[in-house]
């Protein structure tokens, strides 16, 4: 069954004439008699009575109003695929994680909100995993989050590399591990740390580390927000593994201290010191990008990395 034979069937219940059917849809009398004889072998049933007027019988009396609802929600779709195509969008859904929400997202929300004031913004922070699910299932439109190669690897999926930042130790201001301008990997396992819950990038990032350097930390609580972390850390000798933009604000603190971790020596290429570090993308579908109010924001995201990439714009008068 196809749409024109829908519309074909619609036409003449109205005019009561194949012949006037026809010239109404624009095509010959023939093509219109075939497109019914091909419904009603599709039902098989007759849907019209063939006398000097075209009555519906009672079979098609059945197909009418249906007929009507599938021929208007046909154009309907075809309004809004037309509007999708032309930018005119109710709403635009980001997620990202909550670093990106925190410290990077907020110039680039302002800049979309005047340039598309029509279109709703929605922005939810989430860890990388479920980040990249509801992207998967549809939910959102674009993802900012930790780089996973195994959940990002889909043909239709793009992937942007935004920045890599390097990953440094939250810890008390009063911790013994403040003496170390730099902190070996061999202190670092000496105490009790607090990290990321199941599902966040920083979990399976710190897990990979200590898998590949054959490390063992003592991960005594998960949590899921930096303010959490950072009112943990304040308490005592818990440390934190946590990427530099979640510490913007800590450094802030006179309560909290930061320091680096020192890079791993690897002995089969030691002019090559291994520093933890993690990559922060963009990700979207292709099909996405292409509706005009998504792939404007994605331009906005690299736009704003480029800038602040650029040692010659000050910072401080965009924030």
């Amino acid at each position: 069954m196809r749409i024109e034979q829908l519309q074909a069937f619609l036409m003449i219940a109205e005019t009561g004439s194949f012949g006037q059917a026809a010239t109404q849809c624009g095509v010959t009398q023939s093509t219109i008699s075939r497109q019914i004889q091909a419904l009603e072998a599709n039902f098989g049933a007759l849907l019209f009575h063939r006398s000097t007027q075209a009555r519906l019988t009672v079979a098609g009396e059945k197909l009418l109003p249906r007929a009507k609802k599938i021929c208007q929600e046909w154009v309907t779709v075809g309004q809004e695929i037309k509007d999708l195509q032309a930018g005119k969008q109710p709403e635009l859904c980001v997620a990202a994680i909550h670093s990106v929400c925190s410290h990077f997202l907020p110039p680039i929300l302002q800049k979309f909100c005047l340039d598309y004031p029509q279109v709703q913004l929605r922005v939810t922070a989430l860890g990388s995993d479920r980040t990249l699910k509801v992207l998967r299932d549809g939910l959102v439109d674009i993802a900012i989050v930790m780089n996973n190669r195994f959940l990002t690897t889909s043909p239709e999926m793009t992937v942007d590399l935004l920045y890599e930042e390097k990953i440094d130790i939250l810890m008390a201001a009063d911790h013994p591990l403040t003496s170390y301008e730099e902190v070996p990997h061999t202190e670092l396992i000496k105490y009790p740390q607090v990290v990321f819950k199941d599902g966040y990038g920083m979990q399976r990032l710190l897990q990979e580390w200590c898998s590949t350097h054959n490390l063992n930390i003592n991960a005594v609580m998960e949590l899921n927000t930096l303010d959490a972390f950072r009112g943990v850390v304040r308490q005592g000798e818990i440390v934190a593994l946590l990427p530099e933009t979640a510490l913007m604000e800590t450094r802030k603190d006179d309560s909290l201290s930061v320091r680096p971790l020192l890079p791993i020596v690897d002995q089969s290429n030691p002019k090559s010191p291994q520093r933890l570090t993690r990559q922060v993308v963009l990700v979207s579908t292709s099909d996405r990008i292409a509706i005009p109010p998504i792939g404007h924001f994605c331009r906005l995201v690299r736009q704003q990395v480029k800038e602040l990439n650029d040692p010659t714009v000050d910072q401080s008068a965009s924030a």
